[in-house]
């Protein structure tokens, strides 16, 4: 399988760690939090956490504090379809292909639910054929992008595509939920909004780099699920974050690539570029120390975190774009997501 073409989509609304403090502190939960809570989100959005900015699905801040099933079920439905197609043009456009040319498609998300899925508006918004092979996945939270990928994979190993786009998009703020909890309260600081796609192949693109997909790895350990997940609370998806999860995420991180590494018969040291899902500083910090990484290896996914925040599933899709733009050294590459689940993906990717 190669990765022919990838494309990123956000909304246009920028807003900065300030700009979030200063709405927090005109709206009405100011006072509805408790002392604590109050403080903690003066801490995480004024002092350095490894996030500067976010995407929000909102022409104002004002409307994140608005939080009832309804309106955030109408900001999903309004911003979910529109970021996921406009990522996926973007990637046909890279691929220099046609949307008639896609064989399947493929879409995950966890911050809403349509029904039919998001596959239907993208669909008809791409004027994809009528016989397009096309498949909702839900439920992966932050690490959904390598099983997308996976089962693209699949399809286009069975031969029955040759090409298939892969999508995730996530409307973080359509799954705003706040109490007094510190996960929650941080989950409210960290999470942006925005969508990634590629298109993968059976071949590889004639004009550009070549990025073949080796070989992949998933591990799930299901006695942590409860670290890190959504719950339904009162008709709304409220974010479970515990203070266990960067350590989660580097342990598994690390098992799944070992287990690569010493199935391809290579060492950490051959792996040229790194592409990481980052939840958040706290967890670049944890994979640095733990698998004995160095500030450059995170260098991509700490300036997307920075810009961005947690994008969810659609981070890794970009990373990757940056390192493509900025022309990273080929080679073997590692492409990493983990979440829900509590789930951990890695794939080999060779560069050239």
């Amino acid at each position: 399988m190669y990765i022919v073409g990838i494309g990123t989509a956000c909304p246009d609304q920028r807003y900065t760690k300030s700009d979030c403090w200063k709405a927090f502190v005109n709206s009405p939960w100011i006072e509805r939090l408790d002392r604590k809570a109050r403080m903690l989100a003066e801490r995480v959005l004024l002092r350095d956490n490894g996030i500067e900015a976010r995407r929000l699905s909102v022409k104002s801040l004002q409307e994140v504090f608005a939080i009832d099933s309804a309106t955030l079920h109408a900001r999903f439905l309004a911003s979910a379809p529109a970021l996921a197609t406009d990522a996926a043009k973007r990637a046909l456009a890279d691929a220099n292909i046609l949307a008639t040319d896609i064989d399947g498609v493929i879409i995950s998300t966890c911050t809403g639910y349509l029904c039919p899925g998001l596959s239907s508006y993208v669909s008809e918004a791409l004027e994809l054929r009528a016989d397009v092979q096309a498949f909702d996945l839900v439920g992966q939270g932050c690490g959904a992008a390598l099983p997308n990928m996976r089962i693209a994979d699949a399809l286009l190993a069975s031969g029955r595509c040759t090409r298939v786009l892969s999508i995730c998009v996530e409307v973080c703020s359509a799954a705003m939920y706040l109490d007094n909890d510190p996960g929650v309260l941080i989950s409210a600081c960290l999470f942006g909004d925005g969508a990634g796609a590629v298109v993968l192949s059976t071949q590889p693109h004639r004009n550009k780099r070549r990025l073949r997909w080796k070989t992949a790895l998933s591990l799930i350990g299901p006695s942590e699920r409860d670290a890190l997940r959504f719950e339904q609370r009162d008709g709304l998806l409220r974010n479970v974050l515990t203070v266990a999860v960067p350590q989660l995420a580097a342990k598994y991180a690390q098992q799944v690539l070992q287990t690569v590494l010493a199935t391809e018969g290579i060492d950490k040291s051959d792996i040229a570029g790194w592409i990481w899902h980052a939840g958040g500083r706290d967890v670049l910090a944890a994979l640095r120390e733990r698998i004995g990484l160095t500030i450059e290896d995170l260098a991509y996914s700490a300036s997307v975190l920075r810009e961005y925040g947690n994008l969810s599933s659609a981070f890794v899709y970009f990373v990757l774009e940056k390192a493509l733009k900025d022309n990273a050294r080929g080679g073997r590459w590692w492409l990493a997501s983990f979440g829900a689940g509590f789930s951990s993906h890695g794939a080999l990717l060779e560069v050239a």
